[in-house]
This record gives C-alpha cells, sequence and structure tokens, in this order.
C-alpha cells in the first residue's frame, strides 16, 4: 500500500512541464504577487486596535472588516477558477493586483467606517485572485510530482507575508501613522505590477494549453458540475475548511485582542507570539510538503491530526484555570496553529489529482472556499459573542470547535470515495502512459 502511495506521488506523466531555473523564476513572480496579496490581506491583524479607535466601533463592528473581505474572498473563489481557467494566470494576476493595491490605498485614506469598509472588500476582491492563479502557474510549469512541494512552497510566501505584516507593518503603524504605513505598503503592489507584466508567463513554450472554445453559461455550469462532482473536490474543500481557519481566525484579526486583552499580554509580546504562528507555519509547510511528496498516504493523517492537536491546545488555553494561560502554554497554541496553514493545502492535493488540467482552476476555488468560509463565520461568531458576553474569550473562542467538529464530520464521509476514486484515475493513468509511443 505504501509503495503504491508513493509511486504515485513520484510518477512523471506524460507531457509533464520540464521545470528548472526558468520555471521557478516565472512561478517566483508568481508567488511575489500573493506574498504581497497576503501582507495587505492580514495588515488588519496588527491593527485591529487602532482601526477600532479610528473608526470608534466596537468588537462585531470590527469583525465585519475581516468578514466582509473573507466574504468577497470566498465568493470569487468559483468565479476567478473559472475565469484562470479561460483567460489564464497573466491576465487574472494583473487585475488582482490592481484591485487589491487600490484596497490598501483607500484603507491608508478612509476618512469614515464605510469608505473603509468599501476598501477591504476592494482589497479582498483582488486578494482572491491570487492563490488559485499561483498554483495553476505551478501546475503549468512544473511537473505533476511536484504538486505537493510547489503548493506548500507558495503556502510558505503566503506566510512570509504575513510575517512582514506582523514585524514591519506593525512598527511602521506605530511609527509614522495609519496613512503613511499602509499607503506606503502599497508601492509593494505597484513593483510586482510592473514584474508581472515585464516577465511572467501563463506556460513554458511547446506546453500551451489546447484552446477552449467560448460556451457561455453551459460552459461554467458544466466545469463547476463536474468539479464539485468529484469526491476528491469535496474532501479538499471540507479538509481545507477544516484545518485553515483557527489560524486565520488568530492571524487576521482576534489574535492580538484576545492576547493583550484577555492574556494581559503587552503589545510586543503579542506580536512575538504572532510571529511565532507564522515562523511555526513556514517550517511545518516545509516538512508538510516533503513527506506528502514522498508518501501520498500521509494527507489525511497529517490532516485530521493537525485538527485533534489544534482543538486541544485551544480547550487547554480556554480552559485553564485563573484569569490568564501561563506563557508556556500560550507559546504552545501559537506554534500548534502554526501548522494549520500547511495543514489546509492538503485539500489542494486532494482535489488536485481528482481533476483534468483543464479544470484545475475551477475545483481549486472550489477547495479554497472551504477555509476562507470557516473564517469568516468564526470572525463573525467571535465578534457577536464577544459583544454579547462582554468580552469572554473563553465562550467566543468556543466557535472553534463547532466548525471543526462539522469538517471532521464530513471529511469521514467522504475519505474512502475520494481514495477509491483516486485509485481509479491512477490506474486509467498508468494505462494511458504505457500506450504513449516512446
Amino acid at each position: 500500500m505504501r509503495a503504491g502511495a508513493g509511486s504515485s506521488a513520484n510518477s512523471t506523466l506524460p507531457g509533464d512541464p520540464p521545470g528548472g531555473r526558468r520555471a521557478v523564476a516565472v512561478w517566483g513572480i508568481g508567488v511575489s504577487v500573493y506574498f504581497v496579496a497576503v501582507i495587505f490581506r492580514t495588515s488588519l491583524g496588527v491593527a485591529g486596535l487602532d482601526a477600532a479607535d479610528r473608526f470608534h466601533v466596537g468588537a462585531s463592528a470590527l469583525s465585519t472588516f475581516s468578514i466582509l473581505q473573507l466574504l468577497v474572498y470566498a465568493g470569487m473563489q468559483i468565479p476567478v477558477g473559472l475565469l484562470v481557467d479561460r483567460l489564464g494566470t497573466k491576465k487574472v494576476l494583473g487585475i488582482g493586483v490592481v484591485l487589491f493595491t487600490a484596497g490598501q490605498l483607500g484603507f491608508a485614506f478612509s476618512p469614515s467606517y464605510g469608505t473603509a469598509l468599501a476598501s477591504r472588500a476592494l482589497l479582498g476582491l483582488g486578494d482572491a485572485m491570487t492563490f488559485i492563479s499561483v498554483l495553476r502557474l505551478g501546475t503549468r510549469w512544473f511537473p505533476a510530482r511536484r504538486g505537493p512541494v510547489i503548493a506548500q512552497m507558495a503556502g510558505l510566501a503566503g506566510m512570509a507575508g504575513n510575517l512582514v505584516s506582523t514585524l514591519v507593518l506593525a512598527r511602521l503603524l506605530h511609527g509614522i501613522g495609519w496613512t503613511a504605513a499602509f499607503a506606503g505598503s502599497a508601492v509593494a503592489g505597484v513593483v510586482v505590477l510592473v514584474l508581472l507584466l515585464l516577465f511572467l508567463k501563463d506556460h513554458p513554450e511547446g506546453h500551451e494549453p489546447a484552446p477552449m472554445p467560448h460556451l457561455g453559461a453551459a460552459y461554467v455550469r458544466r466545469q463547476i458540475a463536474a468539479s464539485w462532482r468529484e469526491p476528491g473536490t469535496r474532501l479538499g474543500m471540507w479538509v481545507h475548511f477544516t484545518t485553515q481557519f483557527p489560524a486565520m481566525v488568530f492571524l487576521l484579526l482576534w489574535g492580538l485582542p484576545f492576547l493583550v486583552e484577555a492574556q494581559g499580554l503587552s503589545r510586543a509580546a503579542a506580536g512575538e507570539l504572532l510571529t511565532l504562528v507564522v515562523v511555526s507555519n513556514m517550517v511545518i509547510g516545509l516538512v508538510y510538503g516533503q513527506l506528502i511528496a514522498r508518501h501520498h498516504g500521509a494527507r489525511l493523517p497529517l490532516a485530521l491530526g493537525t485538527v485533534g492537536t489544534t482543538a486541544l491546545v485551544w480547550a487547554a488555553t480556554l480552559a485553564y484555570p485563573g484569569d490568564r494561560a501561563p506563557m508556556w502554554l500560550l507559546v504552545a497554541l501559537c506554534a500548534v496553529l502554526g501548522a494549520c496553514g500547511p495543514a489546509s493545502m492538503i485539500g489542494f492535493d486532494f482535489a488536485r489529482p481528482a481533476n483534468p488540467p483543464e479544470r484545475q482552476g475551477t475545483a481549486s476555488g472550489i477547495t479554497n472556499m472551504g477555509g476562507f468560509t470557516a473564517s469568516m463565520t468564526t470572525l463573525f461568531a467571535v465578534g457577536v459573542l464577544l459583544d454579547a458576553t462582554g468580552d469572554d474569550y473563553t465562550i467566543a473562542f468556543s466557535a472553534v470547535f463547532v466548525l471543526q467538529a462539522l469538517g471532521i464530520t464530513q471529511i469521514l464521509r467522504l475519505r474512502r470515495r475520494a481514495a477509491r476514486r483516486e485509485r481509479e484515475r491512477l490506474v486509467a493513468s498508468r494505462v494511458e502512459t504505457v500506450h504513449v509511443p516512446a
């Protein structure tokens, strides 16, 4: 069984792109766009308390910033997947850069809560176009066997962007002020747009995808329906749903207020713990990527193990007797939360082999909706519960366990069907390989 899993991970499929230095360079430009998008996406995580003061809002209204941003992001995943399949990576990434840079600039100069909300929505719209495009770029430039590592490396770049938000943007915010910090960061969007327009290519020479006729709404419906019918796509979505959101909610908005207001830490100490989440994510991402590339059967144990460990440490933190958890437990929590991002990438490793190349963008869009839908729901639930309970973080963060239970139920329900279908596809691809002329 293990040998079979390993061989599926390492087999070379007919027509695989060659990879190499040029592939790394082109893919690196796409990753740099995603890197900047994550800086902008997570910038509110280090500015949550400042935003509450600037716009004179409470917890529920503050959470609306991130909820709206993620609502737009999640709602755009399938349309963006279809656009990537239809238009290619370069065009979609270019549109995304323009939108998320405009959103960051708008947020810098927003005079009111309403205009700030609109800016975050615009940022979410542009951000939504980045990750699926980068995944598609990887499949066009690298052999299929490199897929798990490439996906984890893309996630790693995103966490590096989160690290920049935590370390650099936070200091700029308290050093040069709100407008200068956010407007200055928007320059990075202009830089990556220039690089993209000058150097990015959708695919290497000789690996052009077959032209797709314009089939209108019927084509769209078929793409979505065919992707959704695959158990691997749905399993990937639920893996992403269940694993990603605890860390996303913590980093995107509620981590800093929880550590400062509920745990009594200074902003500097809270910032160090947020940094630990990001660093842990980067280290674990490298480990998970290598494990899955070598042992495809490790996908589900890694995902479920991450969910279980996250739930256990969260429960220990929230239920710790006394007013505050000890520092060692908070360190353990943040280190474990670092595994959530890499575990969410495993969702794409279920969806990718379940769909042919012409549906990769659509399937990735469906998968990517999972974690962001869970994050959006939890952000809203935590904000409402904080307002309803007088800032009782123990009750508010208990919403995490409800969504984890839902996700685990769906994963267990789909896992056998997805595994059976993936074995069937593997056998079919081997037969096809045997009949390919030398």
